[in-house]
Protein backbone atom coordinates (compact mmCIF):
# COMPACT_ATOMS: atom_id res chain seq x y z
CA UNK A 1 0.00 0.00 0.00
CA UNK A 2 1.20 3.19 -1.29
CA UNK A 3 1.48 6.22 1.76
CA UNK A 4 1.25 9.70 0.56
CA UNK A 5 3.20 12.43 2.43
CA UNK A 6 1.89 15.88 3.67
CA UNK A 7 3.36 17.17 0.96
CA UNK A 8 1.73 15.18 -1.95
CA UNK A 9 -1.69 15.42 -0.32
CA UNK A 10 -1.31 19.67 -0.33
CA UNK A 11 0.13 19.05 -4.26
CA UNK A 12 -2.54 16.76 -5.03
CA UNK A 13 -5.39 19.80 -3.57
CA UNK A 14 -3.23 22.33 -5.33
CA UNK A 15 -3.67 20.12 -8.65
CA UNK A 16 -7.80 19.70 -8.08
CA UNK A 17 -8.20 23.25 -7.27
CA UNK A 18 -6.44 24.71 -10.45
CA UNK A 19 -9.12 21.94 -12.27
CA UNK A 20 -11.83 22.93 -10.30
CA UNK A 21 -10.73 27.11 -10.93
CA UNK A 22 -10.03 25.96 -14.90
CA UNK A 23 -13.32 24.30 -15.34
CA UNK A 24 -14.94 27.72 -13.71
CA UNK A 25 -13.41 29.90 -16.19
CA UNK A 26 -14.61 27.37 -19.56
CA UNK A 27 -17.67 27.43 -17.89
CA UNK A 28 -17.87 31.08 -18.09
CA UNK A 29 -16.22 31.18 -21.43
CA UNK A 30 -19.36 28.79 -22.76
CA UNK A 31 -21.63 30.84 -21.38
CA UNK A 32 -20.57 33.83 -22.98
CA UNK A 33 -20.51 31.63 -26.27
CA UNK A 34 -23.98 30.90 -25.95
CA UNK A 35 -25.32 34.28 -25.58
CA UNK A 36 -22.76 35.69 -28.67
CA UNK A 37 -24.97 35.54 -31.63
CA UNK A 38 -23.10 38.47 -34.00
CA UNK A 39 -19.39 39.53 -34.61
CA UNK A 40 -19.90 42.54 -32.46
CA UNK A 41 -20.59 40.84 -29.25
CA UNK A 42 -17.79 38.12 -30.72
CA UNK A 43 -14.82 40.55 -31.12
CA UNK A 44 -15.79 42.44 -28.08
CA UNK A 45 -17.35 41.03 -25.37
CA UNK A 46 -16.24 37.21 -26.37
CA UNK A 47 -12.51 38.13 -26.84
CA UNK A 48 -12.49 40.41 -23.61
CA UNK A 49 -13.93 37.82 -21.28
CA UNK A 50 -11.31 35.07 -22.66
CA UNK A 51 -8.89 37.75 -21.85
CA UNK A 52 -10.18 38.91 -18.37
CA UNK A 53 -10.71 35.07 -17.46
CA UNK A 54 -7.51 33.23 -18.76
CA UNK A 55 -5.57 36.37 -17.95
CA UNK A 56 -3.72 36.98 -21.17
CA UNK A 57 -2.11 40.04 -22.51
CA UNK A 58 -3.50 39.69 -25.70
CA UNK A 59 -6.13 37.93 -27.34
CA UNK A 60 -7.31 38.76 -30.90
CA UNK A 61 -8.44 36.72 -34.26
CA UNK A 62 -6.67 36.06 -37.68
CA UNK A 63 -8.85 35.31 -40.48
CA UNK A 64 -8.25 34.09 -43.76
CA UNK A 65 -9.40 36.82 -46.35
CA UNK A 66 -11.42 34.10 -48.61
CA UNK A 67 -13.02 32.72 -45.71
CA UNK A 68 -16.73 32.31 -45.15
CA UNK A 69 -16.77 34.02 -41.93
CA UNK A 70 -14.33 36.78 -43.42
CA UNK A 71 -16.82 37.28 -46.44
CA UNK A 72 -19.83 37.69 -43.48
CA UNK A 73 -18.11 40.23 -41.84
CA UNK A 74 -16.65 42.86 -44.64
CA UNK A 75 -20.20 42.30 -46.18
CA UNK A 76 -23.04 42.52 -43.11
CA UNK A 77 -20.95 43.85 -39.79
CA UNK A 78 -22.44 47.13 -38.91
CA UNK A 79 -19.36 48.06 -37.24
CA UNK A 80 -15.65 48.61 -37.36
CA UNK A 81 -13.86 45.89 -35.68
CA UNK A 82 -11.07 47.38 -33.75
CA UNK A 83 -7.55 46.79 -35.46
CA UNK A 84 -6.77 44.96 -32.18
CA UNK A 85 -8.97 42.69 -32.37
CA UNK A 86 -8.89 41.17 -35.87
CA UNK A 87 -6.11 40.34 -38.66
CA UNK A 88 -6.91 40.04 -42.36
CA UNK A 89 -4.44 37.33 -44.04
CA UNK A 90 -4.32 35.96 -47.65
CA UNK A 91 -4.79 31.70 -47.76
CA UNK A 92 -1.46 30.93 -48.92
CA UNK A 93 0.50 33.38 -45.78
CA UNK A 94 -2.01 31.85 -43.30
CA UNK A 95 -0.76 28.06 -44.72
CA UNK A 96 2.90 28.63 -44.43
CA UNK A 97 2.87 30.47 -40.81
CA UNK A 98 0.16 27.68 -39.64
CA UNK A 99 0.14 24.18 -40.52
CA UNK A 100 -3.00 22.17 -40.85
CA UNK A 101 -2.81 19.99 -37.75
CA UNK A 102 -5.81 21.29 -35.56
CA UNK A 103 -3.18 21.88 -32.91
CA UNK A 104 -2.53 25.08 -31.12
CA UNK A 105 1.11 26.50 -31.93
CA UNK A 106 3.23 27.57 -29.08
CA UNK A 107 6.40 30.11 -29.95
CA UNK A 108 8.71 32.01 -27.29
CA UNK A 109 11.62 32.76 -29.80
CA UNK A 110 11.52 33.91 -33.41
CA UNK A 111 8.34 35.66 -33.60
CA UNK A 112 9.13 37.82 -36.01
CA UNK A 113 7.79 35.00 -39.32
CA UNK A 114 4.59 35.72 -37.19
CA UNK A 115 4.05 39.27 -38.25
CA UNK A 116 1.27 38.78 -40.56
CA UNK A 117 -0.48 37.41 -38.10
CA UNK A 118 -0.13 40.66 -36.05
CA UNK A 119 -3.16 43.11 -36.09
CA UNK A 120 -1.65 46.64 -37.07
CA UNK A 121 -3.58 48.25 -33.65
CA UNK A 122 -1.41 45.87 -31.54
CA UNK A 123 1.95 46.92 -30.71
CA UNK A 124 4.67 44.01 -30.36
CA UNK A 125 5.30 44.29 -26.47
CA UNK A 126 4.74 40.43 -25.73
CA UNK A 127 7.41 37.47 -25.68
CA UNK A 128 5.23 34.31 -26.52
CA UNK A 129 2.52 33.65 -28.65
CA UNK A 130 0.17 31.29 -29.00
CA UNK A 131 -1.83 30.17 -32.53
CA UNK A 132 -5.33 28.19 -31.90
CA UNK A 133 -6.79 26.94 -34.93
CA UNK A 134 -10.58 27.84 -35.69
CA UNK A 135 -12.47 26.56 -37.95
CA UNK A 136 -15.97 27.14 -39.92
CA UNK A 137 -18.16 24.59 -41.88
CA UNK A 138 -15.45 21.86 -41.75
CA UNK A 139 -12.44 24.12 -42.84
CA UNK A 140 -9.73 26.37 -41.38
CA UNK A 141 -10.80 29.43 -40.82
CA UNK A 142 -8.35 31.47 -39.29
CA UNK A 143 -6.86 31.69 -35.85
CA UNK A 144 -7.35 32.50 -32.31
CA UNK A 145 -4.12 34.02 -31.44
CA UNK A 146 -2.75 35.11 -27.61
CA UNK A 147 0.54 36.87 -27.07
CA UNK A 148 1.81 37.68 -23.47
CA UNK A 149 5.39 39.28 -21.98
CA UNK A 150 5.84 36.22 -20.08
CA UNK A 151 8.59 34.19 -21.99
CA UNK A 152 7.11 30.46 -20.10
CA UNK A 153 3.49 31.47 -20.70
CA UNK A 154 3.19 30.27 -24.01
CA UNK A 155 6.65 27.61 -24.37
CA UNK A 156 6.18 25.11 -26.61
CA UNK A 157 6.90 22.61 -23.71
CA UNK A 158 3.63 23.30 -22.68
CA UNK A 159 1.23 21.59 -22.51
CA UNK A 160 -1.80 22.77 -25.39
CA UNK A 161 -4.75 20.51 -24.42
CA UNK A 162 -6.48 23.15 -22.74
CA UNK A 163 -5.99 25.80 -25.75
CA UNK A 164 -7.39 23.59 -28.31
CA UNK A 165 -10.28 22.45 -25.81
CA UNK A 166 -10.90 26.55 -26.32
CA UNK A 167 -10.36 26.43 -29.97
CA UNK A 168 -12.62 23.97 -30.44
CA UNK A 169 -15.45 26.31 -27.92
CA UNK A 170 -14.59 29.36 -30.09
CA UNK A 171 -14.91 27.71 -33.17
CA UNK A 172 -18.21 26.89 -32.12
CA UNK A 173 -18.93 29.89 -31.24
CA UNK A 174 -17.91 31.49 -34.66
CA UNK A 175 -19.78 29.08 -36.31
CA UNK A 176 -22.95 29.91 -34.40
CA UNK A 177 -22.54 33.64 -35.15
CA UNK A 178 -22.05 32.60 -38.59
CA UNK A 179 -25.28 31.07 -38.74
CA UNK A 180 -27.12 33.56 -37.47
CA UNK A 181 -25.66 36.43 -39.46
CA UNK A 182 -26.92 34.49 -42.35
CA UNK A 183 -30.29 34.41 -41.35
CA UNK A 184 -30.29 37.71 -40.39
CA UNK A 185 -28.90 38.76 -44.03
CA UNK A 186 -31.76 37.26 -45.39
CA UNK A 187 -33.89 40.29 -44.57
CA UNK A 188 -30.91 42.59 -45.70
CA UNK A 189 -30.94 41.51 -49.23
CA UNK A 190 -32.91 41.95 -52.52
CA UNK A 191 -34.68 38.99 -53.43
CA UNK A 192 -34.55 39.93 -57.03
CA UNK A 193 -31.08 41.04 -57.85
CA UNK A 194 -29.57 39.66 -54.44
CA UNK A 195 -28.03 43.31 -54.04
CA UNK A 196 -28.12 44.83 -50.18
CA UNK A 197 -31.32 46.31 -49.72
CA UNK A 198 -31.76 49.92 -48.18
CA UNK A 199 -32.02 48.70 -45.16
CA UNK A 200 -28.64 47.04 -45.22
CA UNK A 201 -27.24 49.85 -47.49
CA UNK A 202 -27.71 52.39 -44.39
CA UNK A 203 -26.13 50.31 -41.91
CA UNK A 204 -22.92 49.93 -44.62
CA UNK A 205 -23.01 53.66 -44.81
CA UNK A 206 -22.69 54.72 -41.04
CA UNK A 207 -19.70 52.15 -40.95
CA UNK A 208 -17.99 53.53 -43.54
CA UNK A 209 -18.89 56.83 -42.52
CA UNK A 210 -17.40 56.46 -39.03
CA UNK A 211 -14.42 54.51 -40.51
CA UNK A 212 -13.81 57.24 -43.27
CA UNK A 213 -14.04 59.68 -40.51
CA UNK A 214 -11.72 58.12 -38.07
CA UNK A 215 -8.88 57.35 -40.57
CA UNK A 216 -9.58 60.53 -42.25
CA UNK A 217 -10.27 58.67 -45.22
CA UNK A 218 -12.48 59.18 -48.88
CA UNK A 219 -15.99 58.20 -49.01
CA UNK A 220 -18.05 58.78 -52.07
CA UNK A 221 -21.99 57.50 -52.42
CA UNK A 222 -23.50 57.15 -55.98
CA UNK A 223 -26.91 57.67 -56.78
CA UNK A 224 -28.03 56.10 -59.81
CA UNK A 225 -31.82 56.21 -61.56
CA UNK A 226 -32.73 54.11 -64.49
CA UNK A 227 -33.55 56.73 -67.54
CA UNK A 228 -35.95 54.24 -68.95
CA UNK A 229 -37.45 51.31 -66.87
CA UNK A 230 -41.06 51.94 -66.87
CA UNK A 231 -40.68 52.08 -70.79
CA UNK A 232 -39.15 48.63 -70.63
CA UNK A 233 -41.60 47.72 -68.45
CA UNK A 234 -44.61 48.61 -70.67
CA UNK A 235 -43.22 47.48 -73.95
CA UNK A 236 -41.49 44.50 -72.63
CA UNK A 237 -43.26 43.63 -69.93
CA UNK A 238 -42.47 43.06 -65.91
CA UNK A 239 -40.77 39.80 -66.15
CA UNK A 240 -38.33 41.45 -68.85
CA UNK A 241 -38.25 44.13 -66.79
CA UNK A 242 -36.88 42.00 -63.59
CA UNK A 243 -33.94 40.73 -66.12
CA UNK A 244 -33.49 43.96 -66.85
CA UNK A 245 -32.77 45.37 -63.35
CA UNK A 246 -30.70 41.95 -62.85
CA UNK A 247 -28.39 42.52 -65.82
CA UNK A 248 -27.50 45.94 -64.46
CA UNK A 249 -27.22 45.41 -60.42
CA UNK A 250 -25.44 42.17 -61.63
CA UNK A 251 -22.68 44.39 -63.82
CA UNK A 252 -22.58 46.96 -61.88
CA UNK A 253 -21.83 44.60 -58.83
CA UNK A 254 -18.51 42.76 -61.40
CA UNK A 255 -17.16 46.34 -62.26
CA UNK A 256 -17.07 47.21 -58.58
CA UNK A 257 -13.92 46.79 -55.70
CA UNK A 258 -14.54 44.15 -53.43
CA UNK A 259 -14.56 47.03 -50.90
CA UNK A 260 -17.42 48.71 -52.68
CA UNK A 261 -21.23 48.51 -52.05
CA UNK A 262 -23.90 47.86 -54.64
CA UNK A 263 -27.49 48.26 -53.11
CA UNK A 264 -30.72 48.28 -54.28
CA UNK A 265 -32.60 51.58 -52.81
CA UNK A 266 -36.19 51.18 -54.59
CA UNK A 267 -37.64 50.27 -57.73
CA UNK A 268 -35.53 51.74 -60.45
CA UNK A 269 -33.21 52.85 -58.01
CA UNK A 270 -29.19 51.87 -56.63
CA UNK A 271 -26.79 53.30 -54.60
CA UNK A 272 -22.90 52.88 -54.38
CA UNK A 273 -20.75 53.37 -51.33
CA UNK A 274 -17.14 53.70 -52.54
CA UNK A 275 -14.68 53.40 -49.63
CA UNK A 276 -11.39 55.45 -50.08
CA UNK A 277 -12.58 57.01 -53.32
CA UNK A 278 -12.33 60.35 -54.07
CA UNK A 279 -15.52 61.89 -55.57
CA UNK A 280 -13.26 62.37 -58.83
CA UNK A 281 -12.50 58.50 -58.75
CA UNK A 282 -16.17 58.29 -58.63
CA UNK A 283 -16.94 59.41 -61.28
CA UNK A 284 -14.20 57.85 -63.24
CA UNK A 285 -15.97 54.10 -61.87
CA UNK A 286 -19.58 55.70 -62.87
CA UNK A 287 -18.23 57.15 -66.74
CA UNK A 288 -16.76 53.63 -66.93
CA UNK A 289 -20.07 51.83 -66.13
CA UNK A 290 -21.71 53.93 -68.74
CA UNK A 291 -19.56 53.34 -71.52
CA UNK A 292 -19.81 49.31 -70.55
CA UNK A 293 -23.80 49.74 -71.22
CA UNK A 294 -23.44 51.36 -73.76
CA UNK A 295 -21.33 49.05 -75.45
CA UNK A 296 -23.17 46.10 -74.04
CA UNK A 297 -27.25 46.38 -74.12
CA UNK A 298 -29.01 44.24 -72.23
CA UNK A 299 -30.39 41.19 -74.48
CA UNK A 300 -33.86 40.84 -73.43
CA UNK A 301 -35.98 37.30 -75.03
CA UNK A 302 -33.76 38.62 -78.08
CA UNK A 303 -34.47 42.46 -77.96
CA UNK A 304 -31.06 44.52 -77.37
CA UNK A 305 -32.29 47.18 -74.52
CA UNK A 306 -30.38 49.99 -74.27
CA UNK A 307 -29.05 50.98 -70.61
CA UNK A 308 -28.59 54.52 -69.70
CA UNK A 309 -28.85 56.19 -65.84
CA UNK A 310 -28.07 59.41 -63.69
CA UNK A 311 -26.04 60.00 -61.16
CA UNK A 312 -25.64 62.19 -58.47
CA UNK A 313 -22.52 61.86 -56.36
CA UNK A 314 -21.69 63.09 -52.67
CA UNK A 315 -19.09 63.04 -50.17
CA UNK A 316 -19.14 64.42 -46.47
CA UNK A 317 -16.74 67.36 -47.90
CA UNK A 318 -19.18 68.27 -50.58
CA UNK A 319 -22.20 67.39 -48.02
CA UNK A 320 -20.53 69.36 -45.14
CA UNK A 321 -21.97 66.92 -42.77
CA UNK A 322 -20.61 63.58 -41.52
CA UNK A 323 -24.23 61.45 -41.95
CA UNK A 324 -26.12 59.27 -44.29
CA UNK A 325 -28.64 60.99 -44.44
CA UNK A 326 -27.01 64.11 -45.77
CA UNK A 327 -24.60 62.27 -47.76
CA UNK A 328 -28.25 60.68 -49.62
CA UNK A 329 -29.98 63.77 -49.52
CA UNK A 330 -27.20 65.32 -51.78
CA UNK A 331 -26.35 62.43 -54.53
CA UNK A 332 -29.89 62.26 -54.78
CA UNK A 333 -30.35 66.22 -55.57
CA UNK A 334 -27.15 66.06 -57.64
CA UNK A 335 -29.02 62.96 -59.71
CA UNK A 336 -32.47 65.18 -60.32
CA UNK A 337 -30.31 68.25 -61.33
CA UNK A 338 -28.11 66.04 -63.45
CA UNK A 339 -31.52 64.58 -65.50
CA UNK A 340 -33.38 67.75 -65.78
CA UNK A 341 -30.06 69.41 -66.95
CA UNK A 342 -29.52 66.95 -69.88
CA UNK A 343 -33.61 66.52 -70.60
CA UNK A 344 -33.08 70.30 -70.93
CA UNK A 345 -30.16 69.87 -73.47
CA UNK A 346 -27.26 71.26 -71.02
Amino acid sequence: MKFYTDSDIRGLLSRVRENEETARKFFEVETSVLSTLDFADFFDKLLSTIMSKFNVGHVWVTLIDTGKATRLIQTYASFAVPERHLKIIDRQTFSLLVPDTGTPMLRNDGLDPFAPLIPAGLKREFNSIAVIPLSLDGEVAGSLNFADLSVERFSPDADPSLLEQLGLVVSICLSNVAAHEEIKTLAFRDPLTGLLNRRAMERALNREIARAKRYRGDLSVVFIDLDDFKKVNDSLGHDRGDEYLVYIASTMSKMARQSDVVSRFAGDEFVLILPETSTAEAEYLILRMQRYFNDHPASLGGARVPVRFSYGIASPDTAGEWSAAALLKQADELLYRNKRDRKAGR
